[in-house]
């Protein structure tokens, strides 16, 4: 079922379009990320998308019903957000921030009742936040504050989950776990989602869908694996210098190595052999002279004339591969 759908619509500031028009959809169970460098659009569209400021023209439609119309309570009961600046609930606990998902739904005396009370903790623990219900946000780190963020969100109970740049503040670790979060609030739970973000490898491994804003601020739309092979992830990346790797599924800065090397082994030694390679300015050639023999012994190079070396780490053959004067004793001229 669609529960976020858009009709031509075109997002901007003061009267002037910045985006669209665009033709839009999330169905729920679907985790959908919106990618786009700085200034390409991508806060606008949210804040568009979530009523937060008027469309320039066309609709946007939550639950087949024009959002924009519809009345901020209902609007809160279906559409959650949690945006990127940073909660300042020095004097709140965990549990107390969380419950303020339920606002919406509170009557005249503002007091949870029991149902209520069942919601926020079923909210925490969804978002992996239940041990730090009682802790103070105060003394929460950022990604433990994004956890309570969603939980209050997720306490609100809507129909579609809208998040802007909520892994900016968290390490790697953190941001894995938001996206695995997302992942699952939208497969398991039948949420729809939306989230805008920078990072362009972990919104392949896990969304279902990209919204792409390119160079010239035409969105594109897609599965991620679609996007790729069609090329236009490399197209939208191409004008900041980058070149984006198909077989890896990441970007790289700069041209590819100059010397030619051909890797022999298999298993996970040669796998991250070719990584370090590539980071020492060397490209696989099969009928390279110069070898490197990948296994359980270490690193082997081997030149053209014959003669063999052998390096115990990778970090020790990378070294080795980069000195002029051990580059020179392998192969003769660069191919």
């Amino acid at each position: 079922m669609t529960v976020l759908a858009t009709t031509g619509l075109v997002a901007g500031h003061g009267g002037r379009p910045l985006l669209g028009p665009l033709d839009l959809s999330i169905p729920s169970g679907r985790f959908v990320c919106l990618l786009g460098a700085n200034g390409a659009g991508k806060s606008t569209l949210i804040r568009t998308l979530c009523a937060m400021q008027a469309p320039v023209a066309g609709q946007v439609h939550l639950d087949s019903e024009p959002i924009h119309a519809m009345p901020a309570a209902r609007r809160a009961r279906r559409l959650a957000v949690v945006l990127t600046e940073r909660v300042d609930g020095t004097l709140m606990r965990g549990y107390e921030l969380a419950s303020m998902g339920r606002y919406p739904y509170l009557g005249w005396a503002g007091r949870l009742s029991p149902e209520d009370h069942r919601i926020v903790h079923e909210a925490l623990a969804s978002a992996g936040a239940l041990s730090l219900a009682e802790r103070l946000v105060a003394e929460m780190s950022d990604g433990e504050r994004q956890k309570i963020m969603i939980a209050r969100a997720l306490a609100q109970q809507p129909r579609l989950l809208v998040l802007d740049e909520a892994t900016a503040f968290l390490d790697l670790p953190r941001r894995v776990g938001t996206m695995q979060l997302l992942l699952d609030l939208a497969h398991r739970h039948g949420l729809a989602v939306l989230l805008s973000t920078h990072d362009l490898e972990l919104a392949l491994r896990y969304a279902d869908e990209l919204w792409l804003i390119d160079g010239q601020r035409r969105l594109h739309v897609g599965a991620p694996e679609d996007l790729a092979i069609d090329g236009v992830l490399g197209a939208s990346f191409a004008a900041d210098g980058l070149t984006f790797d198909l077989e890896r599924a990441e970007l790289r800065v700069g041209p590819a190595g100059t010397r030619a090397i051909r890797l022999e082994g298999g298993g996970l030694r040669a796998s991250w052999a070719a990584r370090a390679l590539e980071r020492a300015g060397y490209v696989r050639d099969p009928d390279a002279a110069l070898t490197l023999r990948a296994d359980a012994a270490g690193y082997t190079v081997a030149g053209e004339g014959g003669a063999a070396t052998c390096y115990p780490t990778l970090g020790a053959l990378v070294e080795a591969l980069r000195t002029p004067s051990s580059a020179a004793a392998f192969a003769r001229e660069p191919r």
